[in-house]
């Protein structure tokens, strides 16, 4: 659809004649917030309401808001609810029933609308509005999104990472209205609608003082522009950066680099820098720093990354997978060694022999496969799979390596 501003009411018909002079609901919210009050259950029942009609008509007419918040359902001073602004809208076909375009206002857009960002086989369908929605029911009882102190673009690393993300487990706008607490304003329209009338008229004087928070629409792939001191602060997690560029994430890991910090989180990826020296971070000490305690309690390490794999492992009852990549002489081999270290530390194994032979394991499969090279002594010329299996309660139960790729060529003969 064009950019373009249209009126939908709560009866699920279009009308860009009747005046929304009752201001956003955001506006409502916050004006009441200031006055240290909030909005009435029954109230936010019935403006949700309001905007499932007027979803559940977009929807039945195969069109996508994709920009459903506060700031675009609007009121009436008669107490109607209406939704607004179409500007991003997406219009479905027969031959196009989803959608792939990562575009929205960041704090309410849903899951698979931002992966659609990286992950260009990735789409979502009319469904993305609901999760919207549900942000909105959040802001209209809080008076703010979640994650609203934050840059709109750190919100796009972390939404991706909460709640259930299976959109095709979500609820429809239909089966929402008939949702218990959607329900509770179905008959009562008339009543709610002249509550609604008497607090905007209530709280007309202070509307007028309320700062208007503009949460501006955008498509992720818009730069923003920062300061240096913000592009370059120091943080162990880069995802909180300003901006996530490749001289913003070198200038960052040197910096740590020279501190002797060379572990660095970015999300759920841990960045390893080979120091080429022992540090005295790897002992049973810090096996239990890092055991079972929330990441940010401690700095980013190696060990971090091996508990959270296992807690979710012992948590959610499956398995878990750690992927190590990189380049020759980045250190692979020592930080395969680190996690299972601290895996057959949390696993306390009664059988010592047991824990001695897990850990012996990679030792003697790169007796086979390792290789001198010009950059690196004990290059590894392999891959591998290892599986440790633990039992219901989290004790390992022993290791086995399933795969094994070894380059033959490059460890028997040296390169012309």
């Amino acid at each position: 659809m064009a950019a373009a501003r249209f009126i939908l009411p709560a009866s699920g018909n279009i009308d860009g004649v009747k005046l929304c002079n009752g201001g956003s609901v955001t506006d409502l919210v916050k004006g009441l917030l200031k006055c240290g009050q909030r909005l009435d259950e029954a109230i936010i029942s019935y403006i949700l309401y309001g905007a499932l009609l007027g979803l559940q008509h977009l929807h039945n007419n195969r069109i996508i808001h994709r920009d459903v918040k506060g700031n675009n359902i609007l009121l009436t001073t008669e107490g109607g609810v209406k939704l607004v602004d179409f500007g991003v809208s997406a219009q479905l076909t027969s031959t196009r029933l989803r959608r792939n375009t990562s575009v929205g206002t960041p704090f309410w857009m849903a899951p698979e609308v931002i992966a659609c960002e990286q992950q260009y086989d990735y789409s979502y369908d009319a469904r993305c509005d609901v999760w919207s929605l549900g942000i909105t029911a959040i802001e209209l009882g809080d008076g703010d999104p979640p994650l609203f102190d934050m840059h709109p673009v750190k919100t796009l690393f972390k939404i991706p990472r909460c709640l259930i993300k299976d959109f095709e487990k979500r609820p429809s706008v239909t089966h929402l209205l008939e949702h218990p607490f959607i329900k509770e304003a179905h008959g009562k329209d008339l009543a709610l609608q002249k509550q609604l009338a008497k607090l905007l008229r209530e709280q007309k004087p202070h509307l007028a003082s309320v700062v208007k928070s503009r949460h501006e629409t955008m498509y992720t792939r818009r730069p923003y522009h920062v300061t240096a001191t913000e592009k370059y602060s120091l943080d162990d997690d880069l995802v909180n950066l300003e901006v996530l560029d490749e001289d913003t994430i070198i200038h960052q890991l040197q910096k740590r680099f020279s501190d002797l910090q060379i572990y660095t989180y970015v999300g759920d990826i841990l960045i390893a820098l080979n120091p080429f020296q022992n540090l005295n971070i790897y002992s049973p000490q810090f096996s239990k720093l890092y055991h079972g305690v929330k990441r940010s309690s401690n700095p980013p390490h190696i060990f971090a990354s091996a508990d959270a794999a296992y807690q979710g492992m012992v948590t959610f009852s499956k398995d878990q997978c750690i992927i190590i990549s990189g380049e020759s002489g980045s250190g692979k081999t020592e930080n395969a060694h680190l996690i299972v270290q601290h895996l057959t530390f949390l696993g306390k194994a009664n059988n010592q022999a047991l824990r001695e032979k897990i850990l012996q394991v990679n030792t003697l499969v790169e007796a086979f496969g390792n290789a001198c090279t010009a950059i690196n002594d004990n290059s590894s010329r392999f891959g591998k799979y290892l599986e440790m299996m633990f039992t219901p309660t989290g004790a390992v139960m022993g290791a086995k390596i399933s795969e094994y790729l070894l380059e033959k060529s490059r460890v028997i003969k040296q390169a012309v």
